[in-house]
């Protein structure tokens, strides 16, 4: 049932790095005592628990419906309309990575979040499906009443999702005799919530496309999450150009304000200072705080390198707590911004060789994946002192824009991570991706660092992606994706 491809090995030098994370502060508590532990509405069902029959033929994506009697995994060569890219040739030694596992789907898969050593994926489906890292074994599904998960975040033992319904889901999880099972605690916004509720404008109301009231439920699709666990405090934004900021302990939302002139595509939140960033198809990225003491929230800067549309954002924070915000635009460029002090950034560089647009971004200590249109996935790394970037590989097996990631260590010791993609050719794939200790510095190209930093060579990749022929043709043809 699993169809599993093998891409071959390529190699790339780079030295070992640590991936130490801190993953929470030392206060932290877990979000179930915020939640009504009695709430059975929409319990998923654990895998061990179906008969054999629904195990062997569990539901699959139709349009935009499950039904009960076909398999959400395909042969290992499933048809597709989208041309294979041929091969870029491997030129350096030290860096493996492999397709491990790719999983078939009809359906789009919008969202992806990991969840110890399990991956859940959202789709246009009322599951969220829950695949063991490795092997992409389904281990379970979360079953809600409204479909199309286009946000997930996980937070301890907690999974927050954003429907079709332009409302917030929680989920208790758990894992009991290698089985997954998932709770509903909460649904956001509550009815009470539109009760007396005024939403702010922090924006120019010339800028904005149509002036109707908002109120705490979206108005349209929900596009991102962030979650300050900090002040338990959830974050979302969405095509309606707003952003809301659920309050968790009181089961409401405490703010919600105008932020971007066009669709608002992701966010991130600074949890050491608390800091939200936003990307909007405006062609800014905006800094915001949380007035101390309030509920409201002011901006605090405007990041405008350039007006394409911004798709992806990420956040890299150094051992030293500095940290590094990258934004992925329609151009195919990655810009990022250093923090000197406080809320100071200055724009770091551009990494530059994806052709069509970024649509994701990911970060792991020192390193960042980007997802493209242009059906690549590119992994790049830091340099720790002068902040210069290379391209350490380029991913190649999706036939289609790669719409989501999501990364994981596997081996702190022998520095593996897993990469999980998803695309839209209809396919999710797990790469693993181990580096090697450094052997010898190769001369090769590398990208803009800060103006006062000297140029130095290092490994790097060729510069120009391949690209799929028939997805070549479908962007030329439409050069707008969304």
């Amino acid at each position: 049932m699993h169809a599993h491809t093998k891409i071959s090995l390529v190699h790339i030098s780079t030295p070992v790095f640590s991936l130490a994370m801190d993953r929470q502060l030392s206060h932290k508590k877990s979000l179930s005592c915020f939640f009504d532990e009695d709430f059975t509405e929409d319990q998923s069902p654990s895998f061990q628990h179906l008969s054999k029959h629904n195990q062997n033929f569990l539901a699959r994506l139709h349009g935009t419906h499950f039904y009960p009697d076909t398999s959400p995994m395909m042969s290992q060569s499933p048809e597709s309309s989208w041309s294979p890219s041929p091969s870029l040739t491997p030129s350096h030694p030290s860096l493996l990575y492999c397709c491990i596992s790719s999983l078939r789907r009809d359906g789009d898969i919008y969202s992806l979040t990991v969840f110890g050593d399990l991956v859940l994926t959202g789709s246009s489906s009322r599951r969220v499906y829950a695949w063991q890292s490795l092997d992409c074994h389904a281990k379970g599904y979360i079953q809600s009443s409204s479909g199309e998960v286009r946000a997930m975040q996980v937070y301890d033992d907690m999974l927050f999702t954003a429907h079709k319904d332009h409302k917030i889901r929680i989920w208790n999880m758990r894992t009991c005799s290698g089985s997954f099972r998932a709770r509903k605690v909460l649904t956001l916004p509550c009815a009470s919530h539109f009760k007396s509720f005024i939403c702010r404008s922090v924006v120019p109301h010339h800028r904005l496309t149509a002036n109707k009231p908002i109120t705490p439920q979206h108005r349209d699709i929900i596009s991102c999450m962030a979650f300050y666990y900090v002040e338990s405090i959830l974050y979302t934004g969405s095509f309606d150009k707003t952003i809301k900021a659920w309050k968790l302990s009181v089961k409401k939302c405490i703010d919600s304000f105008v932020a971007h002139g066009d669709h608002i595509n992701d966010m991130v939140v600074n949890q050491q200072s608390g800091y939200l960033f936003t990307c909007s198809s405006d062609g800014t990225v905006k800094m915001w705080l949380r007035v101390y003491g309030e509920h409201s929230h002011v901006l605090i800067k405007v990041f405008s390198f350039h007006t394409y549309p911004i798709y992806a954002l990420a956040l890299g924070v150094s051992p030293s707590q500095r940290s590094f915000l990258y934004s992925g635009s329609s151009d195919g460029c990655i810009n990022f911004w250093v923090q000197e002090i406080s809320t100071h950034y200055n724009h770091g560089g551009v990494l530059e060789g994806h052709q069509f647009a970024v649509l994701c971004l990911v970060t792991l200590d020192n390193l960042v994946i980007s997802g493209s249109e242009d059906s690549t996935i590119r992994i790049w790394r830091r340099e720790k002192v002068r902040f210069t970037h290379e391209c350490l590989a380029v991913l190649e097996g999706h036939r289609g824009p790669v719409r989501c990631l999501a990364a994981s260590l596997q081996d702190e010791l022998v520095t593996s991570f897993l990469v999980y993609s998803a695309s839209l050719d209809q396919t999710f794939k797990v790469w693993r991706v181990k580096l090697l200790r450094e052997v010898k510095k190769s001369p090769g190209r590398h990208s803009n660092g800060d103006d006062d930093t000297e140029d130095t060579n290092s490994a790097g990749c060729e510069p120009s992606p391949v690209l799929s022929p028939s997805w070549v043709k479908k962007k030329l043809q439409c050069r707008s994706l969304k």
